[in-house]
């Protein structure tokens, strides 16, 4: 056993560009970086919106130990029933009460207890619970668990760097999600929390955020809605390593591991 936990957190997947690049780098990244846990991002990976369970499981098949989603959680009707028999797959954990699935769940991984929190904010997205809140609330009922992740997905930059603040030194990571556009601000706060802005995508390069470029533009330039659909061409792959110690779960590093998938 190492004297340091080793978490690697993949951005939002981006449709089946998104999910072919990760089979092909994930494998490659883990064998470089030996992360004892890998943690995902896949609300888009199906088409761009939402995920399934026969997903999810391709996902977890290419190495992934937890996904976490957001605001498209529930954009694959049929996702609603398939989530609560996937317990390694999280939803936003401030929906209100009743909304199938969970937040949060404790996973065993090198000897080590780690607890994985999915949060969503409420700026520019649907005005669901408190996540300020909903962290607290997880956090007391898992006393004890000294190494945790916190998947902040969110629109608004503020409102992500402000979460980054309020769980310092209360969990061993904050990573943000979303925006697809990975952030130049990775660093370890005071308190001995890792955190990033945005972790970006895996999805194609040359479209608008993962999607194909031409919709947006004719969206953007006539205010009549098109159709999205997932663009093509290489694909880049967004990830960030988080060193952790052991004994105080306090972070010691964090770094950004970006590639591009042809």
């Amino acid at each position: 056993m190492t004297e340091d936990f080793r978490i690697l957190f993949v951005a939002d997947v981006v449709g089946r560009p998104g999910r072919e690049a990760v089979k092909a780098v994930l494998p490659v990244l883990k064998a470089e970086l030996q992360p004892h846990l890998t943690v995902l991002n896949g609300e888009n990976a199906a088409g761009g919106f939402g995920i399934t369970a026969k997903i999810a499981e391709e996902l977890q098949r290419a190495g992934a130990d937890v996904i976490t989603t957001g605001n498209h959680v529930w954009d694959q009707k049929q996702f609603v029933d398939e989530l609560p028999g996937l317990d390694r797959v999280l939803r936003p954990h401030n929906y209100p009460p009743g909304a199938h699935g969970t937040g949060v769940v404790v996973v065993e991984a090198d000897g080590q207890q780690v607890l994985v929190m999915n949060l969503m904010g409420r700026l520019y997205l649907p005005d669901i619970d408190d996540p300020f809140r909903a962290a607290d609330a997880a956090l007391a009922a898992h006393p004890g668990i000294r190494i945790s992740l916190c998947d902040m997905h969110a629109e608004a930059t503020s409102e992500k760097v402000a979460m980054g603040w309020y769980l310092d030194g209360r969990v061993s990571a904050v990573v943000g999600t979303h925006t697809h556009v990975p952030t130049a601000d990775a660093r370890v706060l005071p308190g001995g929390t890792a955190y990033v802005t945005d972790v970006g995508m895996v999805g194609p390069q040359d479209g608008v955020i993962g999607v194909d470029k031409e919709a947006v533009l004719k969206r953007f330039l006539t205010g009549i809605p098109h159709r999205f659909e997932v663009a093509e061409g290489s694909v880049t792959f967004n990830s960030v390593a988080i060193s952790i110690d052991r004994l105080t779960g306090r972070a010691i590093s964090i770094s950004r591991h970006d590639r591009v998938h042809d």
